[in-house]
Order: C-alpha cells, then sequence, then structure tokens
C-alpha cells in the first residue's frame, strides 16, 4: 500500500515520503496511530498544504525530547525491591517500574519508550538502560536496584 508518512517513522522514511509498507502494518498501525494517509491525490495535494505546520509539530517534538534527554544525562534512579540474602530479588523489575520511577521525578516518559536489551531485572546491582524518546533521540539511564531483605 501506498502511504505518506505525517511523521518521522524508524526503518520506514521520514516527515512528506511516500513509501510502499504492507498492507496490515498501514491498516492497523501506521494509519491508526496517526502517523500515515493513504497516497491519494487529494492526500497529496492535503499534505503539501499543512507540510509546514507538520514539520513545525515535528520539530517540536523533537526539540521537546533533546531537553528531557539532557534532564535525564547522568542521572541515576534508585529502586528499592525485595530480595533474598543472595540478592536475587522477589519478583524482577520491569520497564514500567522503571517508567513510575521517572513519572515520580518528574520526567515524562512512557512505559514503551523505556528499552530493556536484556529483558527485566532480577537482582540486585547497576544496570543500563535505554530510553527511547524520540526517533532520533535515545538515553542511556543507570538503573541502581537496592535489595531490601525486610
Amino acid at each position: 500500500m501506498q502511504i505518506i508518512l505525517l511523521e518521522k517513522v524508524a526503518n520506514v522514511g521520514s516527515l512528506g515520503d511516500v513509501v510502499k509498507v504492507k498492507d496490515g502494518y498501514a491498516r492497523n498501525f501506521l494509519i491508526p496511530q496517526g502517523k500515515a494517509r493513504r497516497a491519494t491525490q487529494s492526500a497529496l495535494a492535503e499534505f503539501e498544504a499543512r507540510r509546514a505546520e507538520l514539520e513545525k509539530i515535528a520539530a517540536e517534538k523533537l526539540a521537546a525530547a533533546q531537553a528531557l534527554a539532557q534532564s535525564m544525562e547522568g542521572k541515576v534512579v534508585t529502586l528499592t525491591q525485595k530480595a533474598g540474602v543472595d540478592g536475587r530479588l522477589f519478583g524482577s523489575v520491569t520497564n514500567h517500574d522503571i517508567a513510575e520511577a521517572l513519572q515520580a521525578q518528574s520526567m515524562d516518559v512512557a512505559k514503551a519508550q523505556v528499552r530493556m536489551p536484556n529483558g527485566p531485572l532480577k537482582a540486585a546491582g547497576e544496570y543500563t538502560v535505554n530510553v527511547h524518546l524520540h526517533t532520533d533521540v535515545e538515553v542511556e539511564l543507570a538503573i541502581h536496584i537496592v535489595g531490601d531483605a525486610a
């Protein structure tokens, strides 16, 4: 299916590109999320009329993500979880727990933006996770998990 991208999409294209993607990807993800429209003549004309507005919105999103990345740079998030004497956690620390901790520090980060390359953290210690704030902005964040023997 031919679509017009309304914002930059990783591994697909950037704002204004007319690309061909699989039908299901376009119908089930890109179009409902507002990231693309079908590439019809009327949609192309409407896009060209709105291009400056869409580019301004994209630039504002990028600037906001870069500002948030600056504030997150060098931060260490400390989480306390119940753990056994050997340091293994009862349960695990997931991207949801990390997003909640960041929101408690007034950083607007969604659970889906926290990327954990090795899966949930299951032991006390120091870890590094990636926070994907924008298609062009990614921050490494230090996580310190303290085991609570209570």
